[in-house]
């Protein structure tokens, strides 16, 4: 009991209301949670939130083919794609497998067991769309908890207290993002290993690799990981379907991957969420702060303009 009392403490009720709130919820039918999100998405966008100007800025500098008109749809499409994702969260942490697998289509399956049966283990890479918590509910069912998964921790201890009974109950380990050793161990075991580097990284080892054209800062340790350990890349991506299904796609392992240069191959993965993003814009997680630089000269594109 002690340990939970620091979680009781006020600044935390909104999240335990939060997450009561869903839990209640998320049993409802999914047309019906398609509704809510949507609703929930198209209210936070009107809200003078710091969400809904980086959003905005991302779209402006990734997308600037799109006419202001154009750029204004999809941040309104885009926070409703938010709404949906927190909805979808809710399935992930706490629907059966039965519903789980009623409304998600997995193709690719044989390229992940071509990958295994090298003997050197798999890295599945993803990136940050609003999908991606169902996406790796589907991994974890179809593995049957023998799939590994590495994470960066909240700082809201409420909410990471749920996130790790998650991890714990579908995964069968929860890899922190700097744990490298551990990492290294399921994959010489032969095991798989699901994450998504795709977000600023700004320690050591971090480049800046262009996305959309703009340098931004990358983590290259895929590649190295790859090359000292011999394990199969595939990227896993998913899609929310305008049907209110999902698919999600397992690719063939790259091929001459990893090569001699690990920015190199960063770039190769940008590239790839590229095409991703390209058709399907709304998905994308365009809150995160992308384009942080490395260095002070680096430009500053989230620094709030000041009132005239």
């Amino acid at each position: 009991m002690k340990t939970l009392l620091p979680l009781l403490r006020p600044h935390y009720w909104p999240t335990w209301l939060a997450i009561g709130m869903l839990k209640a919820l998320q049993p409802l039918p999914v047309p019906v949670l398609t509704l809510l999100g949507r609703a929930l998405g198209s209210f936070a966008v009107r809200l003078p939130m710091s969400f809904v100007r980086i959003a905005r800025t991302n779209i402006n500098i990734c997308l600037p083919e799109l006419s202001d008109q154009q750029r204004e749809l999809l941040l309104k499409e885009h926070f409703k794609s938010l709404g949906l994702g927190i909805f979808e969260t809710a399935m992930a942490w706490w629907g059966s497998n039965r519903r789980i697998a009623r409304i998600t289509q997995l193709e690719g399956r044989e390229h992940l067991r071509a990958a295994l049966e090298r003997g050197k283990g798999a890295i599945l890479l993803s990136a940050h769309f609003t999908t991606l918590e169902i996406g790796g509910r589907v991994l974890c069912d179809e593995l049957k908890r023998e799939i590994n998964i590495m994470y960066r921790p909240t700082a809201n201890a409420v909410l990471e207290r749920f996130l790790a009974k998650n991890r714990i109950d579908h995964t069968k380990r929860a890899i922190q993002r700097d744990d490298v050793r551990t990492l290294i161990t399921a994959l010489r075991a032969n095991e798989p290993v699901w994450y998504a580097p795709d977000q600023a990284y700004r320690k050591k080892g971090a480049e800046m690799v262009p996305f959309f054209g703009i340098p931004a800062a990358t983590n290259t340790a895929t590649s190295r990981l790859a090359r000292m350990t011999g394990a199969a890349v595939l990227p896993y991506f998913q899609e929310r379907l305008p049907s209110g299904d999902y698919r999600m796609v397992i690719s063939p392992m790259l091929e001459n991957f990893p090569s001699d240069d690990p920015v190199a191959d960063a770039q190769r993965f940008n590239a790839l969420i590229e095409l991703q993003v390209r058709r399907f814009p709304e998905q994308y997680l365009w809150i995160h702060r992308r384009f942080k630089g490395l260095s002070p000269d680096y430009p500053d594109y989230y620094k709030r303009k000041r009132a005239r």
